[in-house]
């Protein structure tokens, strides 16, 4: 007697297959409400933290073009979807501190403002020219900007006083 009981008991605990659809269902549909919400919220991250390295890259440039006293390019190849800098004059072998990175696949970076004069190029590329003082020639590129697929925008724009970069949502 007392198994029989016990399956009894078992049988009430356990789920119904109807249980299970209808969580199932549930399930389903509130995941594919929160789907595009967080595809956004991720490409919104993507975009942030492609800004910020290329920032982050701004910085070292100009940190070593005052440490080592030599004028540093920091390049945007739009097409490539990379940018870099490397020093202005370097070695037989290149800048072997130089460095290059690609966009993430979901972004595009292009050039949108140099100033009125003879726009400051390296290996015929648009680019930003970091004295030896740190400053930023006048005239390097005055801003990028990062674009991802719906439109959305972050700007790299040179300070007032053209001594380094910062980064804004909106055009300059």
């Amino acid at each position: 007697m007392t198994l029989t009981t016990g399956q009894n008991n078992f049988r009430r605990c356990a789920f119904t297959l109807i249980e299970l659809i209808l969580v199932m269902s549930l399930l389903v549909i509130i995941t594919s409400i929160a789907t595009p919400a967080m595809s956004r919220f991720i490409r919104g991250r993507a975009l942030d933290t492609e800004a910020r390295r290329l920032l982050a890259l701004t910085h070292l440039a100009q940190s070593r073009a005052v440490s080592e006293g030599m004028p540093m390019m920091l390049w945007v190849d739009e097409k490539a979807d990379t940018y870099g800098f490397a020093s202005e004059t370097s070695a037989q072998g290149g800048d072997p501190k130089a460095e290059t990175l690609n966009v993430d696949s979901t972004l595009a970076i292009s050039v949108v403002s140099t100033t009125g004069g003879v726009p400051t190029t390296f290996n015929n590329l648009p680019a930003i020219r970091f004295q030896a003082d740190g400053t930023v020639d006048e005239n390097s590129t005055q801003s990028l900007k990062l674009m991802d697929g719906d439109g959305f925008s972050r700007w790299l724009v040179a300070t007032k006083f053209r001594t380094g970069y910062e980064i804004t949502d909106t055009a300059p």
